[in-house]
């Protein structure tokens, strides 16, 4: 049942295979306090006492609330599939609560800092040097995901009309409008590429011996570009992405638009960002009011 449960998640839900791989690890270590094989399982035998014990000893190894939290939703998903196939009569966790978790605000580089690291002066006009200039800059513009932005095909992109077409999470896909500008320095790395790499794929971004980018590049790419211009501790490409969501909240966007453009599933997603919104908000007004102090 394990073993469907997960093929369900992977083929049906079109779940990653990181995400699938944590579900089962979970599972693994469900089993192994229950003292069974994970073949063995069978929902009708678990009670809702095993799992509070479960949880319990869970805690006493000092796990934090994310994690914790993750572990029992991973065997509230399975009971909903158990139940919706029909495998299982009753749902054990459902008196399970899951444990608050304090969700860090996101860290987001400043737009001094942004300035810096897109500042054009110095930039040699040859393919990679253009190629790593604009992915930093199609992150902070578009806000898209690492995974994204490496699977992005030339196809993708319509420099007349000036939008990329995006598929997200669970073949989702969405478009995302890109400036005149931007679209102009696509086009001259385009031209570029197709000088000075020989055979490429159908992928945008490419290496020098035209073959796709993998995610560690893209990663270090960005750590090295913006840990030279900013302090922050993470300096990945995720929070270029939560640079961009920011930033437009904060030049007053819509969050529903925001949310389409991030191509959250739920709004919940889409307000942590207007906690950080307000926070910079009101550092504004405690700068600006004179009687704010």
């Amino acid at each position: 049942m394990i073993k469907e449960f997960l093929q369900y998640l992977q083929y049906e839900k079109n779940y990653s295979s990181h995400t699938v791989l944590s579900y089962h690890t979970d599972l693994i270590q469900f089993c192994n306090f229950l003292q069974i094989d994970e073949n063995q399982f069978s929902p009708g035998t678990v009670t809702a006492q095993q799992i509070q014990q479960w949880v319990l000893t869970l805690m006493s190894e000092k796990l934090s609330a994310r994690t914790l939290s993750r572990k029992i939703s991973t065997l509230k998903s399975l009971w909903h599939f158990l139940l919706t196939r029909s495998y299982a009569q009753q749902n054990p966790t459902l008196k399970i609560i899951l444990p608050k978790t304090n969700k860090p605000l996101p860290a987001f580089f400043k737009q001094t800092e942004m300035e810096t690291a897109l500042d054009e002066t110095f930039l040699p006009d040859n393919f990679e040097s253009l190629r790593d200039h604009l992915i930093i800059e199609m992150f902070y513009l578009t806000g898209i995901r690492l995974s994204e932005l490496i699977s992005i095909k030339n196809t993708d992109i319509d420099l007349t009309e000036g939008n990329l077409r995006v598929i997200g999470k669970r073949n989702k896909q969405r478009i995302i409008p890109i400036s005149k500008d931007f679209c102009i320095k696509l086009n001259h790395y385009i031209h570029k590429r197709n000088d000075e790499v020989e055979a490429y794929s159908a992928e945008l971004f490419v290496r020098l011996n035209g073959k796709k980018l993998y995610p560690k590049m893209v990663y270090n790419l960005v750590h090295n570009t913006m840990s030279q211009v900013s302090s922050l501790h993470k300096t990945s490409p995720h929070v270029l992405r939560h640079t961009f969501a920011t930033g437009i909240l904060n030049q007053g966007a819509d969050i529903n638009a925001v949310k389409e453009l991030l191509g959250h599933s739920s709004l919940a997603a889409t307000q942590v960002y207007t906690h950080t919104s307000f926070d910079e908000l009101h550092n504004i007004y405690n700068q600006a009011h004179p009687r704010a102090k």
